[in-house]
């Protein structure tokens, strides 16, 4: 699972095809509820990207 705001949303696509060479699974967080940070940076995660 790869936790990734707006801007990085295709490179969490990205790392899940890579690592599970499967389709990605992209669903929105609900944001009010959630104060997880992108991996990628250090901005509001926004979605999550998982292989399953």
């Amino acid at each position: 699972m790869v936790y990734c705001c707006e801007e990085h949303v295709e490179l969490g696509l990205d790392v899940i095809v890579d690592e599970y060479e499967t389709f990605p699974v992209l669903t929105k967080i609900d944001v009010d509820n959630l104060s997880t940070s992108c991996e990628f940076c250090q901005n509001r995660a926004v979605y999550l990207v998982a292989n399953k």
